[in-house]
């Protein structure tokens, strides 16, 4: 299996996100309140170019903000830029421009966009500032245009104390008609929200990009990177960098890296953390162009992931040359007339989640005889989408799944795991029973559960030339059950699918796509589950947080053959409800009993709230600390790190402000 890595593989240091303690109380009251909040109120140009822009800065509390920092805490460094939307076009062009010379070769210099540099301030009062660009639009200038104002506010805060977040960020873009008639036209595709899913929060250029309507602003057509002349056009970076190591050119042999400020970004190890096919998980609806992705296809947007196209001669592209982008709407339509075709959602569909798939649905209808020493007899139906019975002997993989205790799945004395196929037992109309083999332990208490999992493979559109093969799985369902008539207690949830389908969209790459549910993955991620070859454990807790954690590990998290510490998180690693139900990440609500078996780690057991923790805190120092506050009565993490600790999780982990 191979998992996606999320970010660009990079000599740099940690980022400053990357679990730090937040501000001493004491310092913040010093200082007042954190943050900084930019606000554009007007712009004007000229007759003459010359671009003006009124803005205020205040902090998260709305309270001004002093530039230079003398009657406030923390001075805030200000960038702009000034740009325009041409007639008949969607994209901005820049009025601010820089000239970059290439530094690893003789390649020509390159005009880009960028900031304005050497333009004057005005105080109108403390937190209302008047800017005036150095650059000057062209007295040809046309004021009927839609015009744009970028404009990014640094605050430091680094001679106050420890922070989260030494420099904090502030962007806005401010749209306006020069001439004083309402905005009509507008570069919205994408929203910072929606890439806020994953990145959490987007931050780009040291962090002080996080606005999506301000990287466009830079990121245009008009931008080409000098030492490599790729284009930095903001639909072509972000297609290519997300593509990573798909890339026709990358799977190749090449390379997509970009030398940027005396460094190397590499991107070829970077894999979306789902199919890139699934176009809408970044053009969600709600921006004016949200559907630009399907309307109005592009050869440079187009030809950021399929890099092995040459439009002028046609190679790869059915031998058709392409000499115009109005060409791409003749063959690549917006409404798709079947999956698979030539349109722009249909050339996207993903097999394993096509309509062509007939579906299979999984239901538990009872779960008898399920008491201590006894075998359960499990009745569960198997239906395609459509309600119609499906022969479990004809499909790739039915199991029933048994697990307990809930409180912990493990195996051992009065507990187990085990997976039975009933593919061969006899149905009517799709239901099924089944009596599993195996026996609950004549020790076992409290509660144990039983799911039902099926995938089957399939071909679609089998003997074209656009045959594909899919995977048409079910979503594993589950039951709960008393084995000594105790009350019933249901398995806690601490994650949820829906949190990881955020970035993921589908855990059915996980398995086959057999177990893409949350909730199935800890029945045998248990805390006595190893990898037989390297001897690490995969118990739930340790093996999501070391692989989340991924290149910021001390120590290499490898299973199998893969090694793990490739990974990048896109977000901030300390906001644990990213991924956590609730307040599931609090040491006090770890209901898990046993210990966990690590082999592979610095003990052959680690005790269940160290072993979550030492899954991102993996160094010796760590390790230790935890050993020192473990006794014979178990652990004694609650005692600083619990809701009302002085060093709670919620403090020592706070994301950013």
């Amino acid at each position: 299996m191979s998992f996606p890595v999320f970010g660009a593989k990079q000599k740099q240091p940690k980022r400053e996100m990357d679990f730090s303690a937040a501000a001493p109380a004491n310092t913040a009251s010093v200082i007042g309140p954190t943050g900084v909040v930019v606000k554009v109120k007007s712009a004007a140009i000229a007759k003459d170019g010359t671009i003006t822009a009124r803005f205020t800065i205040a902090d998260s509390k709305g309270i001004p903000l002093d530039r230079l920092g003398v009657s406030t805490a923390g001075p805030v460094t200000m960038a702009l830029l000034a740009a325009y939307i041409p007639a008949g076009k969607t994209q901005w062009v820049t009025y601010t421009t820089t000239t970059l010379a290439a530094t690893l070769n003789k390649n020509p210099s390159q005009v880009q966009a960028a900031n304005d540099s050497g333009g004057t301030f005005t105080t109108n009062a403390i937190g209302d500032y008047t800017y005036t660009f150095k650059t000057k639009a062209p007295v040809t200038f046309d004021p009927t245009l839609t015009h744009g104002i970028g404009i990014t506010a640094s605050r430091s805060l680094v001679d106050y104390g420890t922070f989260d977040q030494l420099t904090q960020i502030g962007n806005d873009v401010f749209n306006f008609v020069p001439d004083g008639t309402p905005v009509k036209t507008t570069r919205a595709v994408v929203q910072t929200a929606t890439c806020n899913n994953c990145h959490d929060p987007l931050s780009a250029h040291g962090g002080s990009r996080q606005s999506v309507d301000l990287c466009v602003m830079c990121h245009t057509p008009q931008t080409i990177n000098p030492d490599t002349l790729y284009s930095m056009d903001m639909p072509v970076l972000v297609h290519k960098l997300h593509s990573g190591k798909n890339l026709p050119s990358v799977v190749a042999g090449g390379t997509y890296k970009i030398w940027h400020r005396g460094a190397w970004t590499d991107f070829t190890d970077v894999a979306y953390p789902q199919d890139t096919r699934n176009c809408t998980s970044c053009h969600v609806a709600g921006p004016a162009q949200a559907d630009a992705w399907k309307t109005n296809p592009s050869r440079a947007a187009c030809g950021a992931c399929h890099d092995n196209v040459n439009f002028d001669t046609g190679e790869n592209h059915v031998d058709l040359p392409v000499y115009s982008d109005t060409q791409c709407k003749a063959c690549h339509a917006a409404v798709p007339t079947g999956d698979f075709d030539a349109s722009i959602p249909g050339a996207h569909a993903v097999p394993n989640s096509s309509y062509m798939l007939s579906g299979l649905v999984a239901k538990l209808v009872s779960v008898k005889n399920a008491t201590a020493g006894n075998a359960p007899v499990v009745t569960f139906t198997i239906t395609d989408k459509a309600g119609k019975p499906v022969d479990i002997s004809k499909i790739t993989y039915v199991r029933v799944v048994l697990a307990g205790p809930n409180v912990d799945y493990q195996t051992g004395p009065g507990a187990m795991r085990v997976s039975e196929n009933p593919a061969t037992t006899p149905g009517t109309n799709g239901t099924y029973t089944y009596t599993m083999t195996n026996k609950i332990p004549a020790a076992a208490t409290g509660s144990f559960t039983v799911s039902i999992e099926a995938r089957n493979a399939v071909t679609l559109m089998a003997g074209t030339k656009k045959e594909k093969a899919a995977i048409d799985n079910a979503l594993p369902v589950r039951t709960y059950f008393s084995v000594d008539n105790s009350p019933m207690v249901a398995r806690r949830q601490v994650v949820s699918t829906e949190k990881c389908a955020t970035c993921h969209q589908n855990l059915g790459f996980i398995h086959s796509g057999t177990r893409a549910e949350a909730q199935e993955c800890t029945m045998c991620h248990n805390p006595t589950l190893v990898d037989s070859t390297l001897k690490q454990t995969v118990s739930f807790a340790t093996q999501i947080h070391s692989i989340h954690r991924g290149e910021n590990l001390a120590n290499p998290y490898m299973l199998g053959t893969t090694n793990y510490q490739e990974v990048r998180f896109p977000g901030d690693l300390r906001n644990c409800s990213t991924c956590h139900v609730g307040t599931s990440y609090r040491v006090e609500t770890v209901g898990a009993v046993a210990a966990i078996a690590t082999p592979g780690h610095y003990t052959p057991t680690t005790l269940p709230i160290a072993a979550a923790c030492q899954g991102c805190h993996d160094d010796k120092a760590t390790a230790s600390h935890a050993l020192s506050n473990t006794n014979a009565l178990g652990e004694s993490c609650a005692v600083c790190h619990s809701q009302n600790g002085a060093f709670s999780v919620e403090s020592v982990h706070a994301p950013k402000k």
